[in-house]
C-alpha cells in the first residue's frame, strides 16, 4: 500500500488545499483511497466525538466510507496541552492513532495522511508531524509558500527535523505563488530546491477566493445570529468596508465581495449597501454580506427590508473594531459546502502538480 504525509512548513500555507486536490486526483487513480488526520486542532463536535475540520471536510466531500473518529483520532481542545504535560500518557495516544490508521487503511490502495502545521507542531505533547510520520511510515510532502528564498529557507528547516527521525522527503509542492511572478518563481525555485536535492512536484499560483472566507464560516467562527440571507451564505469575502463613512461615500465601494462590518445603528449605510440588489443591478453590485458588530439591532422597517433580499445580515456582540481584527487574522477552512472552492482546487492541483509523478516515486 502507498502512504504520504502532507505537511507545511508553516500555518496557512495551504496543506488542506493540496489534500483536497491530491485526495480528488487519487480517486481518479485509484478505486481504494484513505484518509486520515491522526492530530488536529481545529475540531466540531459530532455526536460525542470531536473531529478534525478537514477530516469532515474529507469525509463528506468524497463520501468516504471510514468513520469519523478514525479519520481524526486525535483532537486538542482547550487545556489539552497543559493537562498532557501533567499526566499524558504518549503510548496512549500512539495506540490510538495507530488503531485509526489500521481501521481507515484497511483494503486500501493508497493512504493520504494530513499533518497539522509545520514538522515540530504537536512536538509538547510528543506528536509532531514528524513523529506522526514516522509512527506511521510515511514518506512526506512538504508544502510551503510562494516566493524564493523564504520558502527554501523554511523548507530546509523543516526538513532537518525529519532527517532527524530518518524520515524521507518525497519533495514539495510551492503554493499560493503570486500571478505576476510566477514564471521566474516556477523556474528558480525548481533550480534552488534541485541544488539541496529536493524535488519540485508542483508550483501552485495564488488564487484569491480560496485564502477568503465564506459568509457561512463567519457565522460559525463568529458564533453570530443570522438575521436573514441563508441563501447567500455562501457568498465569498474579497474585501471589507468599516461603516465609518457617509453612505455616498460607501457606494463608491460596495460591489460583488464586499462585507460591511457596521454598527446595527447605521442604518444609512444598511440600506446604501442594499441599494444595488433592491435596485436588480445584478450580482455586481450585490455585496457578500453585512456583519452587524454591537448589541444594537435596525429598526424592524429596516429589517422587513433586509429580509427581502438574499443578502446574509450577522449580528454579533463584539464592536467593530473587534470584528474587523479577527476577520483579517482568520484562517480560512473550506467547507464541503464550499462547491465553487473545492472545483477551483481540484483543478488547480490537477493542473499544477505532477501527480503521476508522486506516484510514481512512492512506488520506490
Amino acid at each position: 500500500m502507498k502512504k504520504v504525509f502532507i505537511a507545511a512548513t508553516r500555518q496557512n500555507d495551504g496543506k488542506t488545499i493540496v489534500s483536497l486536490g491530491l485526495l480528488a486526483s487519487f480517486k481518479e487513480r485509484f478505486l481504494e483511497v484513505g484518509y486520515i488526520k491522526p492530530v488536529g486542532q481545529q475540531y466540531l463536535q459530532i455526536k460525542e466525538h470531536k473531529i478534525d475540520k478537514d477530516a469532515v471536510l474529507m469525509h463528506d466531500t468524497y463520501n468516504l466510507p471510514d468513520k469519523y473518529e478514525d479519520m481524526s483520532p486525535v483532537a486538542v481542545p482547550r487545556g489539552f496541552t497543559s493537562n498532557y504535560i501533567l499526566n499524558g500518557n504518549k503510548k496512549e495516544l500512539e495506540d490510538k492513532i495507530l488503531k485509526a490508521y489500521t481501521n481507515v487503511s484497511k483494503s486500501k490502495e493508497i493512504m493520504l495522511i494530513e499533518g497539522t502545521g509545520h514538522a515540530g507542531v504537536g512536538s509538547v505533547f510528543d506528536l509532531g508531524n514528524a513523529e506522526v510520520a514516522k509512527l506511521l511510515k510515511a514518506k512526506v510532502i512538504l508544502v510551503t509558500c510562494g516566493g524564493i528564498g523564504k520558502p527554501i529557507d523554511e523548507i530546509m528547516l523543516n526538513k532537518a527535523r525529519f532527517d532527524s527521525l530518518g524520515i524521507e522527503i518525497l519533495g514539495v509542492i510551492t503554493n499560493k505563488v503570486l500571478p505576476e511572478k510566477y514564471d521566474r518563481v516556477n523556474d528558480i525555485v525548481r533550480k534552488g530546491f534541485a541544488k539541496k536535492g529536493l524535488e519540485v512536484f508542483g508550483v501552485i499560483p495564488y488564487q484569491k477566493t480560496l485564502s477568503s472566507p465564506t459568509m457561512a464560516q463567519l457565522l460559525e467562527d463568529m458564533h453570530g445570529k443570522l438575521i436573514s440571507g441563508k441563501k447567500g451564505l455562501n457568498n465569498v469575502v474579497n474585501d471589507i468596508i468599516i461603516g465609518a463613512m457617509p453612505p455616498h461615500e460607501a457606494l463608491n465601494y460596495f460591489c460583488a465581495g464586499t462585507l460591511l462590518i457596521t454598527p446595527g445603528s447605521r442604518e444609512d449605510l444598511i440600506l446604501a449597501a442594499l441599494s444595488g440588489y433592491v435596485a436588480g443591478e445584478g450580482k455586481d453590485y450585490s455585496i457578500a454580506g453585512i456583519v452587524l458588530s454591537g448589541k444594537t439591532i435596525p429598526h424592524k422597517t429596516i429589517l422587513k427590508l433586509v429580509k427581502k433580499t438574499d443578502i446574509p445580515i450577522i449580528a454579533v456582540e463584539e464592536d467593530t473594531f473587534t470584528v474587523a481584527s479577527y476577520i483579517h487574522d482568520l484562517i480560512v477552512k473550506i467547507r464541503a459546502t464550499d462547491i465553487e472552492k473545492i472545483k477551483a482546487t481540484e483543478k488547480l492541483v490537477k493542473e499544477y502538480v505532477d501527480i503521476d509523478r508522486i506516484i510514481s516515486r512512492l512506488n520506490t
